[in-house]
């Protein structure tokens, strides 16, 4: 009976993950915007001495949803921190970024 999937008990999410999905899209710079209903966050891959680069993904989110993420986010870099020792940052260079043409009035 190895064949048979085990039913999701009640209140539990049965969530799938196809394996392109799971391969993820390495993302070093995020853009974030927002509204008054919705944030967008875009994920970008840049690399020195490429002037061009692209939005690799964008996710939307409701506000609460991006509230939640921020907070489960802090936690998981609190967890990763007192495993690994603390994450150094570095002073980025600010980068002019350009969204495509820009309107003229």
């Amino acid at each position: 009976m190895a064949d048979q999937k085990e039913a999701p008990k009640k209140g539990q999410l049965n969530i799938e993950l196809d394996a392109e999905i799971a391969q993820g899209i390495y993302s070093n710079l995020a853009i974030i915007n927002h509204s008054q209903s919705e944030f967008v966050v875009d994920f970008v891959s840049i690399m020195p001495g490429v002037p061009k680069s692209k939005v690799k993904s964008r996710i939307v989110l409701t506000p609460q949803h991006a509230k939640r993420f921020l907070k489960a986010l802090h936690e998981n870099v609190t967890r990763f921190e007192k495993q690994n020792g603390i994450i150094k940052e570095q002073k980025q260079p600010s980068l002019p970024i350009n969204f495509g043409p820009t309107g003229e009035a």
